[in-house]
């Protein structure tokens, strides 16, 4: 099977910057491009326009990026857009992010509840997580989601610990649904 646009770029920037030891100079150019790309939308249509030619892109590529980024960075960016790849500059970069965060055990979760956690709520569910994981420091994203109605859902990767009470209420009227009911059987 052939390998993702952004898990050969982004792999190959990892060996990279762990062979040059910069692992930490590429991640915040990394986070630099992908802010970049979100916030200006209209740079990605413009290197995606067809009348646009290669050397026009790559001279605005250089333009933007010569002297903000590493000449590594600026000569991966040149070769997707060599390759014809630039809509998948933005994975390629996030990619590598999240190759730099398991590279630091760093882990990346999503933490869903019904009602807005306190501080010390947070608090605790950082602690628990960094107790029962191999991470030693977690980027959290909190979100509300009043359908699950209490608990929580914890997204780790393509790991879910969902103990909500929308999901047990599912799970109980699956189970019971399962249940037939034999009517006229045993009574006399």
């Amino acid at each position: 099977m052939a390998k993702l646009v952004e898990s050969v770029y982004g792999d190959a920037l990892f060996e990279l910057a762990i062979e040059q030891n910069r692992v930490d100079d590429y991640a915040e150019e990394a986070k630099g491009l992908v802010q970049v790309l979100e916030e200006n939308p209209q740079l990605s249509q413009l290197m995606a326009h067809p009348q646009v030619t290669k050397e026009e892109k790559l001279e605005m590529i250089d333009n933007i990026f010569k002297g903000k980024v590493s000449g590594e960075v600026l000569g991966l960016l040149r070769t997707i857009i060599e390759k014809n790849h630039f809509s998948d500059t933005k994975e390629v970069f996030t990619y590598f992010l999240n190759r730099v965060k398991e590279h630091k055990n760093i882990g990346v979760a999503t933490v869903s509840t019904p009602l807005e956690l306190t501080d010390a709520q947070k608090k605790d569910v950082e602690s628990k997580l960094l107790e029962t994981t191999k991470y030693v420091s977690f980027e959290i994203n909190y979100v509300v989601d009043p359908e699950l109605i209490g608990g929580m859902v914890i997204r780790i990767g393509d790991r879910v610990v969902d103990s909500s009470i929308k999901t047990k209420i599912y799970n109980l009227s699956r189970d019971l649904s399962k249940i037939q009911l034999k009517v006229g059987e045993g009574t006399p």
